[in-house]
């Protein structure tokens, strides 16, 4: 019998590892994508723990663990945001939200966190080619001095960038910057 356990002990141990390296992993890149959606750190925090519980009670059936927390935050960001509609427009939401229009506020809110799932999943170089255009607002030029690429490969990057930015966004049903 003692010859059973050993494995099943040994598996236990060796799921909660992978689980834990898991967290480690997402839990920066979850966070960032749930408060995009929720607008909060502190109801981020709790959907992303809430979602790594719900992952543990069905670590065995999921398939794709990293796509299933994603999906898990978003289904329970837009469940939070339905549920405390009327608490986010007294505490001072955006006029669409306190003028009856959640919809269009969630919707831009997961367009915001759909961008920031994209980006994170994008190359470091690709990533950094992004954030020097749109965050730091500076022209091919300099972006090419920072580099080290090309004037024209700057832009040939950033345009093949957006386009496929713009695609994923489709794909995963944002049509505007409304969601």
């Amino acid at each position: 019998m003692a010859c059973v356990v050993v494995p099943v002990v040994l598996a236990i141990k060796q799921e909660e590892a992978t689980l834990v390296a898991l967290f480690e992993s997402e839990e920066s890149a979850l966070l960032s994508f749930a408060v995009g959606l929720a607008g909060t750190r502190s109801v981020a925090e709790e959907l992303v723990q809430e979602a790594f519980l719900r992952l543990h009670e069905v670590w065995g059936q999921v398939e794709n663990p990293r796509g299933w927390l994603y999906r898990t935050v978003r289904n329970l960001a837009l469940n939070h945001l339905r549920d405390h509609r009327r608490e986010t427009a007294l505490e001072g939401a955006p006029e669409a939200v306190a003028e009856g229009q959640p919809d269009e506020e969630v919707g831009r809110m997961e367009a915001i966190g759909m961008v920031r799932l994209l980006l994170a999943g994008m190359e470091p170089g690709d990533q950094e080619l992004i954030r020097l255009k749109y965050q730091e607002d500076l022209k091919y030029g300099e972006i090419s001095r920072r580099t080290g690429l090309g004037v024209g490969n700057v832009g040939y990057k950033l345009h093949h960038l957006l386009k496929g930015l713009a695609d994923a966004l489709r794909h995963a049903g944002v049509e505007g910057s409304k969601g």
